[in-house]
């Protein structure tokens, strides 16, 4: 869709855009060797410029500190959030003192040395962790050298709603920490007391630990990652909490249990992203697997979470999955919420894809 280009538009360059009769379209960051050449931050008629990022960090701040009032929760957060925050290209996680950021095109990775003060003071931090995909800096012509350096920061501990975790930047997966499922964390915490529960897919043991500590009689964690693990069991002990983990392959070991007759009054499947394009099959087929195995390990009239975070998969076709995938075993479910990642990640009216994680939380008849 894209005509014609000024001979000074360079890769990374804030530029007009104009539609096919050269009427005022709005503004966006230009990258022809991008998969997405264009980048529209703004439709305002007026003129933009480099301040206009420097007032969406501000803008970002406020939203988390001021309006959100997270600081009193928790010391972790999301601090930036992409396009939803009129920032494309920069994902920003504050860690205690560390701003983790992660890098996915080219405009954001030339303009994070000069935004890195502000964002410094917006967020209180002080140290930089910072990630680019190899792949996308192929892509998008990021060079191996310059930019902002992360600072030697190996790990650093968080708090959120009075659980300790410790966030490893060797190991951990994006940023380092799921940030968007903290308020489900509470959420789960409350519903698990007295119940025998089970978190599939427990990475860094997140959903496992706010069962522990909510007052559940017994907490079963599984996951691949065995560095993940490792990490979760650290995390239990940081908060002297009692949970058995698992290092398997979920999709096994659900097997597994289900030969062995086993059950759990209260089970969470939060799996990682498993659709990475919009025809993926085999990604909605996982999805639709996960979901038949985990209900079987659900004891009667108990409780089943089931999550999504794959972006290019509506919520009502993943509940439709979900649904399927208890029909066919004879089973109902009788849903008494939906909801997603925390208000630290924004949906962008015009950016539907930003709305990426699902949470269904349902009874099991």
């Amino acid at each position: 869709m894209i005509g014609e280009v000024s001979r000074d538009a360079t890769p990374g360059t804030l530029v007009q855009v104009l539609g096919k009769e050269g009427t005022h379209f709005g503004w966006g960051l230009w990258n022809p060797k991008s998969r997405m050449p264009l980048r529209v931050v703004s439709h305002s008629p007026d003129a933009i410029d480099e301040t206009f990022f420097e007032a969406a960090i501000r803008r970002a701040a406020a939203l988390r500190r001021e309006i959100l009032q997270l600081d009193a929760d928790t010391d972790a957060y999301r601090a930036i959030h992409g396009d939803a925050d009129f920032l494309p290209g920069m994902v920003a996680d504050k860690f205690a003192d560390v701003l983790a950021v992660e890098l996915t095109n080219l405009a954001a990775w030339q303009r994070l040395p000069g935004w890195l003060p502000l964002l410094h003071e917006c967020f209180g931090t002080r140290r930089l962790v910072v990630s680019v995909d190899p792949d996308l800096a192929r892509i998008e012509g990021i060079p191996r050298v310059g930019g902002a350096v992360s600072d030697h920061v190996r790990s650093v501990k968080i708090r959120e709603h009075g659980i300790r975790y410790e966030v490893d930047f060797s190991q951990g997966h994006k940023t380092g920490f799921f940030c968007d499922q903290r308020d489900n964390r509470r959420k789960f915490g409350v519903l698990a007391a007295g119940r025998q529960v089970l978190d599939l897919c427990c990475y860094t043991g997140g959903f496992a630990l706010a069962a522990a500590l909510g007052g559940a009689c017994e907490v079963t964690a599984v996951d691949l990652d065995e560095s993940a693990v490792a990490m979760a069991k650290r995390n239990a002990n940081l908060n002297s909490a009692k949970v058995k983990f698992t290092h398997a392959d979920a999709f096994t070991w659900l097997r597994t249990m289900i030969d062995n007759g086993r059950t759990w009054d209260l089970v969470i499947a939060d799996p990682p992203k498993f659709i990475h394009g919009r025809e993926d099959e085999l990604g909605i087929a996982k999805y639709a697997d996960l979901n038949k195995l985990a209900l079987q390990l659900v004891a009667p009239a108990g409780l089943f979470v089931t999550c999504s975070c794959s972006g290019q998969l509506g919520a009502g076709e993943f509940e439709r999955i979900v649904i399927t995938s208890a029909h066919r075993r004879n089973l109902r479910l009788q849903t008494f919420d939906r909801t997603g990642a925390g208000p630290d990640h924004p949906t962008l009216s015009n950016y539907p894809e930003s709305r990426y994680l699902k949470v269904l939380w349902s009874r099991v008849i």
